[in-house]
């Protein structure tokens, strides 16, 4: 399938290029990781972090931001607080797959950094106005910051070179049988962007569920030996438990950390382009993607759909970028590209 004339296409990044990136979440195990690879692969140009409710409260989500970049020596990267509910209907938080802090698990201390005064739509704002070159945008969380964005500040839509977004699915749901949880929270928020016309790639559950953690990988991250990839490590067998008990999976699946990828190499993410609408008003089906993978519609694509991962090459890239972070520099990292299975 190739897109429609009328659909807008991103320009294409040279490999060699440093993507612009704001990672709009609300963290979340997989959020964590996701801020990890943007912050440790030198494909990533990581401008600031923003925050909203979804796995927990947005008091809680910009808490476990601020934790994450502290462990991480992340700094200079802004993180600000955005919206405290979806935009339509009542919060309910993933505690029953986050846990109490949305980042159970580890012990982590508390952060050395603190969170930016302004509003996150209004940090979004600055940023898409003043950076030299559009910005892409990496929401791993409902997409009520991006919606607000999006309705508040038309005029920047232009600003912003893609929407590469972890929601939505092909197929199957987790907040119910059809809806996956990013997008059932906060569905209105969803629709505005989807029919924003600003490039949008979903990465979903179709292909997010590709992404496990086994216990394999977890022992890879916890043979980088360093306090980084320990954290990593007992994030991932929380999250594991909660899966194996909620779903009976035998390893986690990661999802954000693949949209993180999919901006990083566009080669380790396969998708096919495709009209996404999202359900608002179904009694069963609220919050649903309804992907027309086949073009039966015979609407023009709005979306790049993601459906295929290569694995084994984001897992590189992943460790790596954690291994660069924990390890003090790229030193840590091994000669150019062996980490990475030569995906660049």
């Amino acid at each position: 399938m190739s897109v429609p004339a009328s659909v807008p296409v991103p320009a294409s990044v040279p490999a060699s290029v440093t993507v612009p990136v704001v990672i709009d979440c609300d963290p979340g195990h997989d959020d964590a990781l996701a801020i990890l690879l943007a912050a440790g692969d030198p494909g990533v140009d990581l401008l600031a972090v923003t925050t909203v409710a979804g796995n927990q409260t947005v008091e809680k989500t910009t808490l476990n931001a601020l934790r994450v970049c502290t462990v991480a020596g992340i700094t200079g990267v802004p993180v600000a607080a955005g919206c405290a509910g979806p935009l339509v209907e009542p919060l309910r938080v993933a505690d029953d797959v986050h846990g109490v802090s949305g980042l159970d698990g580890p012990n982590f201390p508390e952060p050395s950094l603190a969170a930016e005064p302004e509003h996150a739509v209004e940090l979004l704002r600055r940023i898409l106005a003043g950076h030299p070159e559009p910005v892409t945008l990496v929401p791993t969380a409902p997409l009520t910051n991006i919606a607000l964005l999006l309705t508040r500040y038309p005029e920047l839509a232009g600003r912003i070179r893609e929407i590469v977004l972890m929601g939505g699915s092909t197929d199957r749901g987790n907040r119910t049988p059809a809806a996956e949880f990013n997008i059932h929270t906060d569905p209105e928020a969803a629709d505005i962007v989807f029919r924003s016309g600003v490039p949008v790639t979903m990465c979903g559950l179709n292909v997010t569920h590709q992404a496990l953690a086994t216990p394999e990988i977890v022992a890879r991250f916890e043979a980088l030996d360093t306090d980084l990839g320990r954290i990593c490590a007992e994030l991932l067998g929380f999250f594991a438990g909660t899966y194996r008990r909620l779903w009976g999976f035998p390893a986690p699946p990661v999802h954000d950390p693949v949209a993180v990828a999919r901006v990083i190499d566009p080669g380790l993410v396969t998708c096919v382009d495709a009209h996404v609408a999202v359900e608002l008003h179904g009694r069963h089906t609220r919050g649903a993607t309804v992907v027309d993978l086949h073009g039966t519609l015979g609407l023009p694509a709005n979306a790049r759909v993601a459906v295929g991962l290569r694995a084994d090459l984001f897992w590189n890239r992943l460790l790596a970028a954690v291994e660069r972070l924990g390890g003090g520099g790229t030193d840590q990292a091994g000669p150019p590209g062996a980490a990475y299975g030569g995906s660049r």
